[in-house]
């Protein structure tokens, strides 16, 4: 039966930080707040050189790097960052393609907020599936939206966490380790139009004035009613996507061993480990990182392989949600499987 595999990730944090005490001072709120609740200690912020793009790439040369794999033998690129890049109107993916020297390749951009590496791992399955000229795919993007975050406006402050970066995960058919299984995705409309930056497109064009009031951030229009839509399914659809994933793949919640979970506020970190009957050490909470959007999961399973919580025929659920409303997980047999089993972690996936 024909698989796809993940050969390596890469990811690239920038050095500049913002640390819990400043966001409490940027936001009026108690820096215990921030730490505790927020689940916030320090997060990354790009520095002067750290555009969208460029941390995709930077992160992709270090997959390439530690997979040994020629950009030449590339055959898609698909960009996983954010719209909120270099340039506006820019299909990113085909400047990566230039960066990298990947000459044989053809690129594309996809986008699902904070959804979007598991929508893409999806979609570049089934392409190396369904297509016998796509052999090899690269997944690489950057993320900076914290840009777009007012610490003084209360309605956002669920996304004071967000923070920069770039990551990269390179696929392959036939690959004989870190089998990429099924994945489950929901998207519910009734949320598209509560969180939006509001000025900028062609419904309110972006004006001096606008800039002036620092009017281009994120907003939500309609908090209240938000609040209480999301409470009515958010965690629903966050444990039914990881359930009907492991589901498709033929497992259960059970045969978790490690959760590449998102940045969330601790209670809503505990609450998913607690309904799965996982432990603590089965996850990695992000305090130190914040919510670098798409590239949790990715950044989730370096920082797991570097503590040795991911081995040989582990089970890895990669899980995510974002805005819009997205939800959507992934499963992973990592390593080599079991039975082929070595001394030691394997490090074939990082």
């Amino acid at each position: 039966m024909t698989t796809v595999g993940i050969v390596s990730t890469g990811t690239y944090i920038p050095s500049t930080k913002m640390t819990a005490e400043e966001i409490a001072e940027r936001s009026g709120l108690p820096v215990d707040v921030v730490r505790t609740k927020m689940g916030i200690t320090e997060k990354p912020i790009p520095g002067e050189h750290d555009h969208t793009v460029a941390m995709g790439v930077w992160a992709a040369r270090e997959a390439l790097r530690k997979g040994e794999v020629d950009p030449k033998e590339i055959d898609v690129i698909i960009y996983i960052g954010e719209e909120h890049k270099e340039y506006p109107l820019w299909t990113a993916a085909i400047k990566m393609q230039e960066e990298l020297g990947a000459y044989h390749a053809w690129a594309f951009d996809v986008a699902l907020r904070c959804g979007t590496t598991i929508m893409a791992m999806k979609v570049a399955k089934s392409l190396m599936l369904t297509d016998p000229e796509v052999r090899t795919v690269l997944l690489a993007g950057g993320y900076r939206n914290g840009d777009f975050i007012d610490y003084g406006n209360e309605r956002t402050r669920f996304m004071f966490n967000l923070a920069a970066g770039g990551a990269a995960m390179i696929l392959r058919r036939d690959h004989p380790e870190n089998i990429v299984l099924e994945a489950e995705l929901i998207t519910d409309g009734s949320f598209s139009e509560d969180v939006v930056v509001p000025i900028g497109g062609t419904k309110k064009p972006l004006t001096a004035s606008d800039l002036e009031e620092g009017l281009y951030r994120l907003d939500v229009l309609d908090p209240i009613g938000m609040k209480a839509r999301l409470e009515q399914k958010s965690m629903e659809n966050f444990l039914k996507v990881i359930r009907s994933s492991l589901q498709k793949s033929g497992l259960t919640e059970k045969d978790i061993d490690y959760l590449a979970i998102l940045h969330m506020k601790r209670s809503a970190h505990d609450f998913v480990l607690h309904e799965l009957g996982l432990e603590e050490e089965q996850s990695i909470y992000l305090h130190e990182y914040g919510h670098i959007g798409q590239m949790d999961q990715i950044l989730s399973l370096e920082l797991a392989l570097e503590e040795n919580k991911l081995n040989d025929g582990d089970i890895a659920v990669l899980v995510s949600a974002g805005i819009g409303y997205a939800w959507g997980a992934i499963t992973v047999k990592w390593g080599k499987g079991e039975g082929e089993k070595e001394n030691g972690t394997s490090r074939s996936g990082a």
